[in-house]
C-alpha cells in the first residue's frame, strides 16, 4: 500500500494538467506561426519555445510532487497562484468558462498542496525519519 495520500496525487495531476495545457498552448501558437497566421512571428516563435520550457518545468515538479519531494510543493504553489491570475484576466476578457474552470483547478490544486496530509507527508515532524540515524 502507498503512503502517497490523494492530495498529493491530486496536485500533482493539477500541474501534470497545467504541463499539458502548456504544450498544447504552445502548439497552437507555432502551429498558427508556421501557417503565417501569426501577427508578428518573431514574438511568436520565442513565446512558443517559452510555452515548451515551462511546460517542462511544470511537468518536472508535478513529477517531483509525485514522487514526494519537499522541493516540490512551493512551484506548484506558485504556479496555482499565476493559474488564478490568468483565470481572472480570462473573466476581464468575458470568458467566463474558461476562467472558471481554470480557479476552480488552481483553488482545488492549490488546496491540495497545503491540505495538511500533504504537510504531514512532506514535512514530517519526527526526527531522523528521512532515513537518517540520530547519534
Amino acid at each position: 500500500m502507498s503512503t502517497r495520500p490523494i492530495t498529493i496525487v491530486l496536485a500533482a495531476a493539477v500541474e501534470a494538467v497545467v504541463a499539458l495545457a502548456l504544450v498544447a498552448g504552445g502548439l497552437y501558437v507555432l502551429s498558427n506561426t508556421l501557417l503565417g497566421n501569426a501577427a508578428d512571428a518573431s514574438a511568436a516563435i520565442p513565446l512558443a519555445v517559452l510555452a515548451f520550457g515551462a511546460a517542462g518545468a511544470a511537468g518536472y515538479v508535478a513529477w517531483g510532487l509525485f514522487a514526494l519531494r519537499e522541493w516540490a510543493r512551493t512551484p506548484v504553489l506558485l504556479t496555482q497562484i499565476f493559474v488564478l491570475v490568468i483565470a481572472y484576466y480570462m473573466g476581464t476578457s468575458e470568458q467566463y468558462a474558461i476562467a472558471a474552470a481554470l480557479a476552480v483547478a488552481a483553488v482545488a490544486g492549490a488546496a491540495c498542496v497545503l491540505a495538511p496530509s500533504t504537510s504531514a507527508t512532506l514535512f514530517p515532524d519526527e526526527p531522523g525519519s528521512r532515513g537518517r540515524s540520530n547519534p
